[in-house]
């Protein structure tokens, strides 16, 4: 049976028992059993090999153009709706160029093909963490990089997000600066506070 009679037959039955009935698929696939079987096989080799190619080819660059764009995300979300529109513009020309600049560094110590092994973590449902996300080697499950931001209130100041990131080489200990945002004199909301 042709493509838009299966189509058109859908409709009519639809229409006129007024959506309460749609007729069984099982009527339309006289043929595509076998056809999906066949499809299938196909298509899961097909998937097989580019995922195989897809996880060989990463380089270096989409690597860290993907991994930018996720902590983007991941940072927003952080911030929730009450933070990101006050410090999404510094957050984009000050933090972010910097946040690139630490991964490239860091990923420019992998070989490309073991780029593919490297995730970033969710953000924490907890609200009160300094985590932003994590980079890890999914293989292992060990943290590479760590991404971070507190709040600082120096006495007779403002409250300020102090961002920052730790690295796998001193086994976390040292905050490597990324910068610091001005937010103002009252108490910042909590992290990941909807409006």
């Amino acid at each position: 049976m042709s493509k838009w009679l299966r189509k058109s037959l859908v409709v009519v039955v639809s229409i006129l028992t007024f959506g309460l009935v749609t007729p069984s698929h099982a009527f339309f696939n006289e043929n595509t059993a076998s056809l999906n079987k066949q499809n299938s096989k196909e298509s899961s080799v097909q998937q097989t090999e580019d995922k195989v190619v897809e996880e060989k080819s990463i380089s270096l660059d989409s690597f860290i153009e993907s991994m930018v764009e996720k902590a983007e995300e991941n940072a927003y979300v952080k911030f929730g709706d009450k933070i990101k529109p006050v410090i999404q513009d510094e957050f984009k020309t000050i933090i972010l160029p910097n946040i690139e600049k630490a991964i490239t560094e860091t990923a420019q110590q992998f070989p490309e093909e073991d780029l593919s092994a490297l995730t970033i973590s969710e953000v924490p449902n907890y609200a009160k963490t300094e985590k932003i996300f994590h980079i890890y080697d999914n293989r292992s499950g060990k943290d590479v990089i760590r991404f971070h931001v507190r709040r600082d209130h120096p006495p007779l100041d403002g409250y300020y997000f102090n961002f920052h990131y730790h690295t796998y080489h001193d086994s976390f200990q040292s905050h490597r600066e990324l910068g610091t945002i001005y937010w103002d004199k009252n108490t910042p909301p909590q992290w990941m506070s909807v409006s």
